[in-house]
């Protein structure tokens, strides 16, 4: 079986369509769709439940009580996953579910457990292109990344490698963090990156940002010990310009003092410790929230499919 994991968030214009042709491009194989209402302003809420009536024996329904953003929603779903495979595509039909149906064919041919949809043009917005870019990079340097490898949204993911990532209870999950400190066994394959259907990308500045943030703060320490070696070269040249200023005194007298390169130090340091402050304060505040148990997520309301265990 394989389960389809689909985040819904405004996306009233274009589930219902994207359900049905999923059924239709499947046909023959065994499905069942997860849909997850990431709390959605619209009537995205609507459309779902009659999906789910429509289709009572292949579609789930999980209503989010809050938005929580995509990582958060997609772990909600893959915690209802039955089927031996977990296809996890966007709600606005960028991923055709006919390239869904070729990562899992990939992955089987050759034994991976995760194949990632490597799309040959990108139809995001120049913005988006450009975070994906620095999310490449941050993930390049901070998570070792295989280079070469594009982390994209629309991916399969094995069954055995599923439970290692729905083990994760902190309140900050970064799917692509897990899956890299799970598996070596990662494949990517070339997909069609279609135009979005209808309304716009839910992903703001903030939200990407926040993202980012937690892919930093959470799953690697790189962080702090890249400002431990800053901190060092800093306080190595500090030095080495404090011995040049002082032999620079001692051999002319009548050299003036420097208040105003002084004063521009001083706010430099002072610059750098509050961003250090500032970062050992995102670790110490994940750390509280995972001692305080804060949940991933809070279903408002769950409705399955007739037959789900």
């Amino acid at each position: 079986m394989i389960s389809v994991v689909i985040p819904v968030y405004n996306a009233e214009h274009s589930i219902k369509k994207l359900v049905r042709k999923i059924i239709e491009v499947f046909k023959g194989v065994e499905i069942e769709i997860i849909l997850v209402n990431d709390d959605s302003p619209d009537n995205s809420h609507k459309e779902c439940l009659e999906i789910s009536d429509e289709n009572k024996l292949k579609v789930n329904y999980i209503k989010l009580s809050k938005n929580v953003g995509e990582h958060n929603a997609i772990m909600a779903g893959l915690r209802y996953v039955e089927g031996d495979w977990a296809l996890i595509m966007d709600d606005d039909f960028q991923n055709p579910p006919e390239e869904g149906l070729k990562l899992v064919q990939f992955a089987l041919k050759n034994d991976y457990d995760i194949v990632y949809g490597d799309y040959e043009i990108k139809r995001h917005s120049l913005f988006r292109n450009f975070i994906s870019k620095v999310n490449d990079l941050t993930a390049n340097f901070i998570l070792k990344k295989p280079k070469g490898l594009y982390l994209s949204s629309f991916k399969c993911i094995k069954k055995n490698l599923l439970k290692n990532i729905i083990s994760y209870k902190g309140p900050f999950p970064y799917i692509d963090g897990l899956v890299l400190s799970a598996t070596s066994k990662i494949g990517s394959i070339k997909t069609t990156h279609a135009s979005r259907a209808a309304g716009k990308s839910g992903y703001s500045l903030s939200k990407l940002l926040k993202l980012y943030g937690n892919l930093a703060t959470n799953f690697s320490t790189t962080p702090i010990h890249l400002f431990s070696v800053t901190g060092f070269i800093i306080a190595l040249i500090s030095g080495l310009y404090g011995i040049f200023i002082f032999l620079e005194k001692f051999l002319d007298p009548s050299t003036p003092i420097g208040y105003s390169s002084i004063v521009t130090t001083i706010v430099f340091f002072a610059g750098i410790q509050l961003i250090f402050l500032g970062l050992i304060g995102e670790y110490i505040g994940k750390i509280l929230k995972n001692v305080n148990q804060e949940k991933q997520y809070n279903i408002e309301l769950e409705k399955l499919r007739d037959g789900k265990k």
